[in-house]
């Protein structure tokens, strides 16, 4: 997979603990709370296949992926395809999501990377998704 297009990012301060927002990226329960509903399948382990289900403005969708790398509470990584992108379900038209945390000052800071992206514009589109996702799970980590 060649990787030399744009990268879109986000990044969010939450006022938790590292391991508790951990916690919230891989417990399908906690993903529905932030994720718009998304039902998520996923085994957490490199190499087991992650599936997002669910509707989006009134049309169902199936995204998926695979888990490459998960390093509890720091790192999560995956590939990434979904099936409302307009895009071919083919390896070239996955993105690599990777899900980077770190404490800050008793809080946890996400960043969240997507690479393969093709135009600025594709770009703008993913990072403005991202930071909409994070500023949920915020909200949902910092009420819990």
């Amino acid at each position: 997979m060649k990787h030399d297009k744009l990268i879109a990012e986000a990044s969010v301060l939450i006022n938790a603990p590292v391991d508790r927002v951990w916690r919230a990226l891989t417990t399908p329960e906690m993903i529905r709370k932030y994720l718009m509903g998304t039902e998520v399948t996923c085994e957490w382990k490199p190499g087991s296949p992650i599936t997002f289900e669910g509707e989006y403005q009134g049309r169902k969708y199936k995204d998926k992926g695979e888990i490459k790398k998960i390093e509890p509470p720091r790192t999560l990584q995956m590939t990434y395809w979904s099936s409302m992108g307009g895009k071919v379900d083919k390896p070239e038209n996955y993105n690599l999501v990777t899900y980077d945390l770190a404490p800050v000052e008793g809080m946890a800071k996400l960043t969240v990377t997507q690479d393969n992206v093709a135009t600025e514009n594709e770009k703008e589109h993913a990072a403005g998704n991202w930071k909409m996702v994070l500023a949920k799970l915020r909200t949902v980590m910092e009420q819990e």
